[in-house]
């Protein structure tokens, strides 16, 4: 499945961005508000789907660090490796006046040899388009210090899949979907703890790698995602995530995900995460758990 080459890649574009970023000032963690700088690593990190937060589970915050009368954005590549199969994934998120965020984002699920096992030829491999849209509502996640308030925003993405005969083949019912969410985040500085929940209505099966709804169910159904992260200093987080998912088709049953993982950020221009994942049952191979690594570069 050639999947060391891919590992190879992400560790050497995280060190070549670290190894060059060695000028760049870290002591600005309580940032002049005229710059338009947030604190470090409060805009999350790049989820699968391109949106600000971490790795498995989206949170209310803007991606970059624009605050309210400047604009921030970012790139970002990820690579989860599991027993079975690969997911690789990269875009970009824009943010605007600290209130908007606009996201894209292509993923590519490599069946590599299970694909033969599956009746799909080895290498076989879905992508999936998605187009974001987040909104901050009320509240901010890190300043409102004096209230137990949280940041809220909702959003809005749509997916499509460009597999849509063998989504047919499964029973899916459809190649694309849209789904809808609401987020509250919310950092405590003194106790340098951030915690942050979102419920996402969905009918993805596999976030949508494998289509959207299916024999079982069809219906927009209540997701949660839920995320908790301690900051050991302001350049590193360790915390983990948990995302459920509906279970839409009758051939293979869909768990929930979680994750352990820890997100660096040297500066404000580079953060690098990895992260041990459990992704459960994926297309009836069963015990799909692996490393999860993603760089981000942005502004």
């Amino acid at each position: 499945m050639r999947r060391i080459p891919s590992v190879a890649v992400l560790l050497g574009l995280a060190a070549f961005a670290a190894a060059t970023s060695t000028t760049a000032q870290v002591t600005d963690w309580i940032p002049d508000s005229r710059t338009g700088g947030k604190l470090l690593l409060t805009g999350g990190v790049s989820t699968i789907e391109g949106s600000g937060g971490g790795g498995l589970a989206t949170w209310a915050v803007t991606s970059g660090y624009g605050e309210r009368d400047g604009i921030g954005g970012n790139v970002h590549a990820t690579y989860v490796n599991l027993p079975d199969y690969e997911l690789r994934s990269w875009g970009a998120a824009a943010s605007f006046w600290d209130r908007v965020e606009v996201s894209v984002t292509r993923q590519e699920f490599d069946t590599g040899a299970t694909g033969a096992a599956l009746g799909l030829g080895a290498g076989f491999t879905f992508t999936q388009d998605i187009v974001g849209v987040k909104v901050k509502l009320i509240g901010d996640a890190v300043y409102d210090q004096d209230t137990w308030m949280p940041q809220v925003a909702v959003g809005v993405q749509h997916k499509s899949n460009d597999q849509g005969a063998i989504i047919s083949a499964v029973r899916g019912r459809d190649d694309e979907g849209t789904e809808y969410y609401v987020a509250a985040t919310k950092l405590f500085l003194a106790e340098s703890l951030l915690l942050s929940g979102a419920v996402r209505f969905t009918n993805a099966n596999q976030t949508g790698l494998l289509g959207f709804g299916g024999d079982l169910n069809d219906d927009l159904e209540p997701q949660f995602e839920g995320s908790v992260g301690y900051l050991l200093n302001r350049n590193l987080v360790v915390g983990a995530e948990y995302r459920t998912k509906p279970d839409n088709l009758g051939f293979a049953g869909e768990d929930d995900w979680f994750d352990v993982y820890a997100a660096w950020a040297p500066n404000r221009h580079v953060s690098v995460t990895a992260a041990y994942v459990d992704l459960g049952s994926i297309a009836t191979f069963e015990d799909q758990r692996g490393l999860y690594l993603s760089l981000q570069v942005g502004f």
